[in-house]
């Protein structure tokens, strides 16, 4: 697979060349208040809109150029397929034609001059549990003297449903939840602040092509409904969800925020990337879960006050995402156009590739040791959690994902 050089002067190897070109939302100084589509290119960003206007619109798609008018991504991801594919094809054009240079320079930005905001208006928002690794880590700390897998753990994607008011754009401070907790010692509930509160580290998957009440998306189908990929940080009160989490699942300590990055890295993009998913065999997953089912080949690193602390590997993951989105309509919910769903936390067979901070210190009984010499079982305040990743693009390229950060402020 070979792609086209842009008429930028850009490094051949620039994580964000034309091989990726994610997507976002983005204001400028002298129009805060109006968010805009762009690309982003190497260290810049296109305005779509305002680059589709100057060149008379994109060719034979109106409906694309309609789309970048847009405020957000979701009137593209409304288009489908067909027309995602029809934008990026117009955009590659746009940024490698050295002809159509003049009409689409002036619209480039320098991201150091650009806002960026959340590209999506959430629809609905899910959290899978794909990692058997980490499956079984959790089942370890929160179940010691149980089964570390529960039994329906392989038999399909285990999710829960989250709260799509709450997902935030990568930058925004994340405030320390309160409610109760139960520790283990603790002769009854007591209500305040987290005091173990931790990350997620996983990808988010972006959805477009809505359907109806009572149909299905099977696993072969699902590559027409996933538009693209973010990173996602799940932040977790596990003092909150080890008390609450019984009968029912996840509930407050999840849902007081969710990071996602700025930029959707499309799913054209990551065609290098794929990969293999890990042996289904035992026990072989029913028959609605089989087809095109493909792992992506994505290495995290997570970085806390700047310490590189994990590197999470998304190609050792359990479930696919085409998987996960064939159960998530099995029983006939329907999806809409801007639902995210996330991969659930990335985590391997060995410490360093652990996506989470319970993973990586048990539990607080290991704590991390910090490059300027700290130590944390959990996050604090005034931490700084950071994300990025990068994929295998053609040619020998790297794709690289936008990234993905948070800082700890004090409970309210």
């Amino acid at each position: 697979m070979t792609t086209r050089s842009t008429w930028l002067d850009l490094p051949a190897d620039h994580p964000f060349g034309i091989a990726n070109l994610p997507y976002g939302v983005f204001s400028t100084a002298d129009g805060p208040g109006r968010h805009r589509l762009g690309v982003r290119i190497g260290d810049r960003v296109l305005d779509l809109g305002a680059a589709a206007e100057a060149c008379g619109g994109t060719g034979d798609s109106p409906a694309v150029t309609e789309a970048f008018r847009s405020p957000t991504l979701n009137s593209l991801l409304a288009l489908g397929r067909p027309g995602w594919t029809n934008a990026r094809a117009w955009v590659t054009t746009a940024l490698s034609d050295e002809s159509l240079r003049s009409g689409i320079e002036p619209h480039l930005h320098d991201l150091d001059d650009v806002v960026l905001h959340l590209p999506v208006e959430i629809g609905d928002y899910v959290d899978f549990y794909a990692s058997e690794d980490h499956a079984s880590n959790v089942g370890q700390i929160f179940r010691p003297d149980n089964a570390a897998l529960p039994p329906n753990w392989k038999h399909l994607p285990i999710g829960y449903h989250g709260r799509s008011g709450t997902v935030v754009v990568s930058g925004t401070d994340v405030v320390r939840p309160t409610g109760q907790r139960k520790g283990p010692k603790d002769p009854a509930p007591v209500f305040g602040p987290s005091i173990r509160l931790d990350i997620e580290a996983e990808l988010g998957y972006v959805v477009g092509g809505s359907t109806a009440i009572g149909s299905r998306v099977s696993v072969d189908e699902a590559a027409d409904h996933l538009f693209g990929v973010v990173l996602l940080n799940d932040w977790s009160a596990r003092d909150l969800q080890a008390w609450e989490y019984v009968p029912l699942g996840p509930f407050l300590g999840k849902s007081f925020s969710t990071s996602i990055s700025a930029w959707v890295t499309p799913l054209d993009a990551l065609q290098t990337a794929r990969v293999p998913l890990p042996g289904q065999s035992d026990p072989r997953v029913l028959p609605y879960l089989t087809g095109d089912a493909f792992g992506l080949d994505v290495h995290v690193e997570v970085r806390l006050n700047g310490s590189l602390v994990s590197r999470p590997e998304h190609a050792g993951m359990y479930w696919s995402p085409a998987q996960m989105l064939a159960h998530l309509t099995v029983n006939g919910a329907s999806i809409r156009d801007g639902d995210l769903f996330g991969s659930g936390t990335i985590s391997g067979p060995s410490r360093e590739t652990r996506g989470s901070l319970l993973e990586l210190t048990w539990n607080g009984a290991e704590p991390l040791t910090l490059d300027d010499g700290t130590t944390r079982g959990f996050l604090e305040d005034g931490d700084t959690v950071t994300m990025t990743a990068w994929a295998p693009g053609p040619d020998g390229a790297r794709v690289g994902l936008g990234e993905c950060t948070g800082t700890i402020r004090p409970a309210r």
